[in-house]
């Protein structure tokens, strides 16, 4: 059976991904930095390859690599070094290259498309980003597309825009769910009312998977949209209703962002992204669901409901160490 190898397995996404090819009776290996998380995260599951990779060190890429078939690169850095980004994937080719790794499927986001120019954004959507996070990213799809191009490995992205779900402590949502069940007031960012989409994060895995296994996929990138057009405001809405409890919110705005980022690094970073909340990137995922045929979504509603139920129970189990995830 073909190595699959989740490159960034820690996170969210990853771990998605891993319950995946769980479930389809397949093998994969985890590369992550600890291997005291891989351990926490994995190391229950016989099919579960180990191996612990430093992304400065090249002869510990070719390493994670070596014997493998496909890479999925869900690779987060902090947000104040995104320049990481096109570094490490050059690097991560470069191995793959070397060790006759086949395909590369890069997790991408909507950051290289920029400032949206139509209500609703396709694949054909100019890549003009007007932001440095954003070129940092466009210059890191380049690097594998080219690749791609050049014959050298087969390549190709999936664009996901932002993600709740369970574990997903990054999400612009996640503060709300937990001031829902504590019945504080949710702290958010950005206006509230304005046009949104989110991916329920547990839907994501079985997308991965089937991209990854259709030949036609390569070569490209597509556009994952969220579960319908929404807003922050109609999900928090939910979010408390599903407590019983009235949404209670408080908003900051941009000029409050930049204050706080004063003393926290994020914020500071998050300056420059605030237009995906003033002016959002809505997706068309027609192309996507014509190449897969099904792409399952869940409803608003049911993911804020197991949302919810992965929160209480986590409030229940045990102290344990937490990973920390990236989904930038």
């Amino acid at each position: 059976m073909e190595t699959v190898a989740l490159f960034g397995a820690s996170g969210v996404i990853g771990q998605g991904v891993a319950r995946t090819l769980q479930a389809q009776g397949r093998g994969y290996r985890v590369v992550g930095r600890s291997m005291k998380g891989l351990q926490q995260q994995y190391g229950a599951d016989p099919r579960a390859e180990l191996v612990t990779w430093n992304p400065d060190d090249v002869a510990s890429i070719r390493a994670a690599a070596r014997g493998v078939k496909t890479i999925i690169y869900m690779v987060g850095v902090d947000y104040w070094k995104f320049h990481l980004h096109p570094l490490l994937m050059r690097r991560t080719l470069d191995a793959a290259i070397a060790e006759g790794v086949e395909r590369v499927v890069l997790i991408g986001t909507v950051y290289p498309y920029g400032m949206p120019r139509t209500e609703r954004v396709t694949e054909a959507h100019p890549r003009e980003p007007h932001t440095y996070k954003g070129r940092m990213r466009k210059e890191q799809e380049d690097l594998l597309l080219a690749a791609d191009a050049a014959g050298s490995i087969r390549g190709t992205i999936l664009r996901l825009p932002d993600f709740y779900g369970p574990g997903t402590e990054r999400s612009f949502l996640y503060q709300a769910f937990v001031a829902a069940l504590e019945g504080r007031r949710a702290p958010m960012i950005g206006p509230l009312d304005k046009p949104h989409e989110f991916v329920f994060v547990n839907d994501v895995g079985p997308i991965v998977t089937a991209l990854m296994d259709e030949p036609r996929a390569y070569g490209r990138f597509w556009n994952l949209a969220g579960a319908g057009v929404t807003s922050q405001r109609e999900m928090v809405k939910e979010i408390y209703a599903q407590v019983g409890r009235p949404a209670k919110t408080m908003a900051m705005g941009k000029g409050m962002v930049r204050l706080a980022g004063l003393f926290q690094p994020f914020m500071r970073e998050l300056v420059e992204m605030y237009y995906l909340l003033t002016n959002p990137v809505l997706m068309d995922d027609s192309a996507l669901r014509g190449l897969l045929g099904t792409v399952h979504k869940t409803p608003y509603a049911e993911g804020i409901r197991q949302t919810l139920a992965a929160l209480r129970e986590a409030k229940q189990a045990p102290a344990h160490p937490v990973v920390a995830t990236a989904a930038s």
